[in-house]
């Protein structure tokens, strides 16, 4: 069922984001009078045909997924000897070089219009997600440095307001990619801990993460872990070690021997590691502190003897905050963050060729269909996210310079505003076969990271 489920929606967001591309090109092409023969969702044999509107325009489906293309009435392509005077006016090469440049940029544009449209519907219709709240900060790394603790709330990066962890996310992994210090604006859970102030603004160093952790969890190693759900007692266990110590139900235990407890894995974490070993609880009852001691009595498990008392814990779940925005300002932000992804993506490729990051980040379709399974089962939003993030990554490559790419056509067109005529057919012909060597290359090198992801 789920091989099915990630089958199902691969093809939905590959399909949909194909169609828009292609619909791009279609739109504008016919919007400048241009003849378009054929419109196909797919590469290779023609599988489903089927010919609508006054031009008959032949609608197809084609047998390898893909890709796909639209065919225009272009005299570099077929035959055009038979064709009537009013057709040959509505020909691709005999178009200003402006209308051509338009026809071209239409397909990733498309996809960066879906890609803002996707995330201002979701950043208006907006989900329950973590707030930006830190867990306890060990005193070795670079956010305790900077001056962050337990519990603080990081409420701004860069001046930039951010309401969840995602956007936290976000931010920090932008700085890692240009190697740049952060601001965090911060509001302390402890000011005495943190030097008297209650909100303050600290400079965290992104020196000890590199681009290549950016895969892992680059805020760990900054020090930077999200904090989980209070310490608060859910049910004591008849005649275990907490309720004979006289804890009760509903208790917020706030430090073990005197040691901040931030969240429940911080608890968890302590009792775990003190078996047999008698602990100092001290917490909140009914707005009252109170002071308990309780010795854990040790457990056999798969990763060897840990202590228990006990306990449920009301939840272990982190604070959640609903991240929404009015309409007008969800569009603003969805555009921001197709910008911001788009000019990333084409950083870590900078980074790749110079050797920077490694080329294992290229990705081919096994893994897109991996993702796109995953997040179409964590629900609507994640799924809608990633398609989104791959529309992106469709327009910016569509975009790159290369031969029989958009992108290559763009670089054409541009040299033929500059020098007035178009490029020579020799220098054309050799650039597209140099550009067919190097999207070959890159597709093994992405089949190659597919199966090795697969296998190991």
């Amino acid at each position: 069922m789920a091989f099915l489920q990630t089958i199902l929606a691969f093809v939905v967001a590959l399909g949909s984001l194909v169609i828009i591309h292609e619909l791009g090109h279609y739109w504008v092409a016919r919007l400048c009078g241009v003849k378009v023969l054929r419109f196909s969702v797919g590469m290779g044999k023609i599988v489903w045909s089927r010919r609508f509107g006054p031009d008959q325009t032949e609608w197809a489906i084609s047998i390898l997924p893909l890709g796909g293309y639209v065919k225009m009435l272009d005299a570099r392509e077929q035959d055009i000897s038979g064709i009537s005077a009013q057709d040959m006016k509505r020909e691709f090469t005999s178009q200003s070089v402006w209308r051509r440049i338009a026809i071209v940029a239409a397909g990733p544009l498309a996809n960066f219009i879906l890609a803002i449209l996707l995330f201002a519907g979701l950043y208006s219709y907006g989900e329950m997600e973590p707030t930006p709240r830190v867990r306890a900060v060990p005193e070795n790394s670079a956010a305790y440095q900077a001056g962050l603790r337990a519990d603080d709330l990081i409420t701004g990066v860069n001046g930039e307001a951010v309401q969840t962890w995602n956007e936290l996310r976000w931010k920090v992994m932008q700085a890692v990619v240009d190697k740049a210090p952060v601001r965090l604006d911060v509001r302390h859970a402890n000011p005495a801990a943190a030097g008297g102030a209650l909100l303050a603004t600290v400079n965290l160093s992104t020196g000890g993460v590199s681009t290549k952790d950016l895969e892992g969890d680059y805020l760990g190693k900054l020090g930077i872990k999200l904090a989980l759900g209070k310490a608060i007692l859910g049910k004591v266990q008849p005649d275990g070690p907490a309720m004979k110590a006289g804890l009760q139900d509903g208790d917020l235990i706030t430090a073990i021997n005197g040691e901040t407890i931030a969240d429940s894995a911080a608890f968890i974490a302590k009792v775990s590691a003190s078996p047999g070993k008698p602990l100092t609880l001290t917490g909140l009852r009914s707005g009252n502190s109170f002071t308990l001691n309780v010795t854990p009595e040790a457990q056999q498990s798969k990763d060897g003897t840990i202590g228990r008392i006990k306990v449920e814990l009301l939840s272990t779940m982190p604070e959640m905050v609903l991240s929404s925005s009015p309409p007008l300002q969800a569009l603003a932000k969805g555009a921001k963050r197709t910008w911001d992804s788009s000019v990333l993506t084409l950083k870590m490729l900078g980074k790749m060729i110079v050797g920077e990051v490694s080329w294992k980040n290229i990705t081919g379709p096994i893994t897109i269909a991996d993702y796109a399974g995953q997040t179409a089962r964590i629900g609507a939003f994640s799924y809608l996210s990633f398609i989104a993030f791959i529309s992106i990554s469709l327009g910016v490559m569509n975009l790159l310079p290369i031969p029989v790419l958009d992108g290559g056509l763009l670089l054409y067109y541009s040299l033929e505003v500059l020098t007035g005529r178009p490029i020579p057919e020799r220098v054309g012909a050799i650039a597209q076969r140099a550009g067919i060597g190097i999207l070959m290359t890159l597709m093994m090198v992405a089949m190659f990271n597919d199966i090795v992801r697969l296998l190991f």
